[in-house]
C-alpha cells in the first residue's frame, strides 16, 4: 500500500506531503489545479521520464518520495530476492532531479532506474488516458490475457522461451552456413595457417606474466647490481659499514654489561642483530656473485616475449584467450573439412528445435484459448454492471507466420455494444468513455490475480455521466475492497464513494502560483461535492443534494459489504 507521498519543487508544487489510506482514495479539484502533477510526481518516483522543465522555477532541484507499507509475505520474498531489505515493513522510493541529472534511491541506497521500475511493477499500477488508449493496440491484448492466466502459463512459457532461444540460435547458424566450395576452401586454408601459427608458438597459460617479470629483471640488471653492491658496501665493507659499527658497539657494551642486567639484555639483542646482519651479507654476496648479466638469457627472453605478445595481439588479449581461439579454429577446421556432414547435422538439429518450439507454442496457445474464454465471460459480466446492457465480448486468435518467444498467437479483443451488431476490434467501436469502462472491467476481473496492491486511475470518468457514472462508482468501490485505489475524478458520483477524499487546490501567494493537496473532513467533502454538482454558485439545495449523494454512497457501501 502507498502510505505517503512527499513532493518538493515540482512544477506548481512548492512542498506537499500527503498520507493515503486503504480502500478508495479520491482526488478532486478545479480544472488546472494540478491534479496531473500529483500523478506525474508518482510516475516520476517510479522511474518515469524526467526533464529539467519539471523543476519549479528558481529551485535547484525537484524531489519526490513514496513510502510503501509492505505486509504481503510473497512480495517481501520477491524484494528480498532483489537484495532489498525492509525496515519496519516500509519501502521508500525517492528521486531527485537537478543539474541535468537524476538520482533514484531505494531505502536510501542509490539504484538504477531499471531496478526502480522493476520494483514499481510489484507495488503500483497507473492507468491514465494513455493506458486506456493502449487498449486499442492489439499487441497489448495478449499481454492482458497472459497476466490473467500467468499461473497456468508460467512453466510452459518458460519452456517455450528456452526452446525459442535455441531455435533462434540454430536458425541464425543455418542462415550463415551456406557457402560455395571456393569460399569454403579459402576459409579452410586461412584457418589452417592461423592454427599452425598458434600451435607453433607453444603457448603456456600464465607464460606472458612470467616472461614480462623476467624481462624487467634482466633489462634492469645493471641497476639491480649497482643497488645490491651499494647495499653490501654499506652493511659489510669499510670503517663506516654497519657490521663494523655494530662490532664497536658490542665491544663497548661487553666491557660494562656485567655491572647492569639491563645492559646485558641490550648486549644480547645486539648480538642477535649482528648475527642476522652477517647472514644477510653472506646471502647478498652470493646473489651478486651468481646474478651476473647473461646477454644470451636476455636475448632469449626478449625473443620469446615478442612471440607471445604477437600471438596475443592477433588472437586474444591474454595467452588463455589465444589458446581458446586455437580450439575454436580447430573446431571450425573440423567443420569445414567435413562440411556436408556438418550441414546435414545442423539441419537435423534445427528441424528438431523447430518441432520443440512448435510443441511448446501449441501448449501455450491451448492454455490461452481456454483462459481467454473464461476471461471474456468475466469481463462481459463486469461490463454488464458498467451499463453495457447488450454487450458481447470475446477474444479472436490468429496464427503468426513465424515463431516468437511468446509462441505463434496473434490475439485481440472483440466487442459488440449493441444488439444485432457483429463483434469488431476495439479501435473500430469503442469511444473514450467506453474505453475507460472496458479498462475498469478488465482491471476488476484481474484484481484477484493481480499481486499489485495499489491501482491509480487518472480520469477514469472520461466520456461518462448519469447512470453510467453511478455504476462506475460502485465498481470502483468494489475494487477498493481488495486493493488500494487512488483515483482522480471530475464526477461527484465517483467522489461520493470515497473512503478518503483529497482536494487539490491552486492558489497565488506573493505573485507565485502554488498547488497543494489536503485530506477533507466529512463536511468539507460534502462542500466539494456541492461544488462539483453546482458549478459557480452553490445553493442550499445543491448542498442538500451533495449530502444526500454522500449518504446514498455510504448505504451502497454497507449493502455491498453485507452481500
Amino acid at each position: 500500500m502507498l502510505q505517503s507521498l512527499y513532493v518538493k519543487n515540482l512544477a506548481l508544487i512548492d512542498e506537499a506531503e500527503v498520507e493515503f489510506a486503504p480502500g478508495l482514495n479520491i482526488m478532486t479539484g478545479e480544472t488546472g489545479a494540478g491534479k496531473s502533477v500529483i500523478i506525474g510526481s508518482i510516475s516520476l518516483a517510479l522511474g518515469g521520464k524526467a526533464s529539467k522543465e519539471m523543476i519549479r522555477e528558481n529551485a535547484p532541484h525537484a524531489f519526490v518520495e513514496l513510502v510503501f507499507s509492505i505486509d504481503d509475505a510473497q512480495l517481501k520474498q520477491k524484494l528480498s530476492e532483489m537484495d532489498i531489505d525492509l525496515e519496519d515493513d516500509l519501502l521508500i522510493l525517492s528521486r531527485k532531479i537537478g543539474n541535468g541529472k537524476s538520482v533514484s534511491k531505494i531505502n536510501a541506497e542509490s539504484a538504477p532506474l531499471s531496478k526502480v521500475k522493476e520494483v514499481a511493477g510489484l507495488l503500483l499500477d497507473i492507468h491514465g488516458q494513455h493506458a486506456h488508449q493502449s487498449l486499442l493496440q492489439k499487441k497489448n491484448h495478449l499481454h492482458i490475457l497472459d497476466s490473467y492466466a500467468k499461473e497456468e502459463l508460467c512453466k510452459e512459457k518458460e519452456a517455450l522461451k528456452a526452446s525459442f532461444e535455441q531455435y533462434k540460435k540454430l536458425k541464425k547458424e543455418l542462415s550463415e552456413a551456406t557457402m560455395d566450395k571456393t569460399e569454403r576452401e579459402r576459409e579452410l586454408s586461412f584457418l589452417r595457417y592461423e592454427a599452425e601459427e598458434l600451435e607453433g608458438a607453444h603457448l603456456v597459460p600464465g607464460e606472458d606474466e612470467r616472461l614480462e617479470q623476467e624481462y624487467r629483471r634482466l633489462s634492469n640488471g645493471q641497476k639491480i647490481m649497482e643497488a645490491a653492491a651499494d647495499a653490501y658496501e654499506k652493511t659489510s665493507g669499510g670503517y663506516a659499514a654497519a657490521t663494523e659499527q655494530i662490532g664497536y658497539a658490542l665491544r663497548s657494551l661487553s666491557s660494562v654489561s656485567e655491572y647492569d642486567k639491563a645492559l646485558a639484555g641490550f648486549f644480547d639483542q645486539l648480538m642477535e642483530i649482528d648475527s642476522l646482519l652477517n647472514d644477510f651479507n653472506r646471502e647478498l654476496a652470493d646473489y651478486i656473485a651468481e646474478d651476473a648479466f647473461d646477454e644470451e638469457a636476455f636475448a632469449q627472453t626478449e625473443q620469446r616475449l615478442d612471440t607471445v605478445n604477437r600471438m596475443k595481439s592477433k588472437y586474444g588479449k591474454t595467452v588463455e584467450e589465444a589458446l581458446c581461439a586455437l580450439e575454436e579454429k580447430k573446431a571450425r577446421i573440423a567443420t569445414l573439412a567435413d562440411y556436408d556432414a556438418y550441414l546435414s547435422s545442423l539441419q537435423e538439429n534445427f528441424a528438431r528445435s523447430e518441432e520443440d518450439v512448435k510443441m511448446h507454442a501449441k501448449a501455450v496457445s491451448a492454455i490461452r484459448k481456454e483462459a481467454a474464454h473464461r476471461l471474456s465471460e468475466q469481463i462481459r459480466a463486469q461490463l454488464l454492471e458498467l451499463n453495457f446492457p447488450d454487450v458481447s465480448f470475446s477474444m479472436q486468435f490468429e496464427r503468426l507466420s513465424h515463431y516468437t518467444a511468446d509462441g505463434f498467437d496473434d490475439a485481440q479483443f472483440l466487442i459488440s455494444t449493441n444488439p444485432g451488431e457483429p463483434q469488431k476490434a476495439l479501435e473500430k467501436i469503442a469511444s473514450g468513455g467506453e474505453l475507460s469502462r472496458i479498462m475498469l472491467a478488465i482491471k476488476t476481473t484481474l484484481a484477484d490475480a493481480d499481486a499489485v496492491g495499489t491501482l491509480i486511475f487518472d480520469e477514469i470518468d472520461t466520456g461518462i455521466s448519469g447512470r453510467t457514472a453511478q455504476m462506475v462508482s460502485e465498481k470502483m468501490n468494489m475494487l477498493g475492497r481488495s486493493h488500494q485505489i487512488l483515483c482522480i475524478t471530475h464526477l461527484p458520483q465517483i467522489a461520493a464513494m470515497a473512503d478518503s477524499h483529497y482536494l487539490i487546490e491552486k492558489s497565488v501567494e506573493n505573485q507565485t502560483t502554488l498547488s497543494t493537496i489536503r485530506p477533507l473532513l466529512m463536511e468539507e467533502s460534502i462542500e466539494e461535492l456541492a461544488r462539483m454538482l453546482g458549478g459557480v454558485k452553490i445553493t442550499d439545495t445543491v448542498r442538500k443534494s451533495a449530502q444526500e449523494m454522500k449518504e446514498l454512497a455510504a448505504n451502497a457501501k454497507k449493502e455491498k459489504e453485507r452481500a
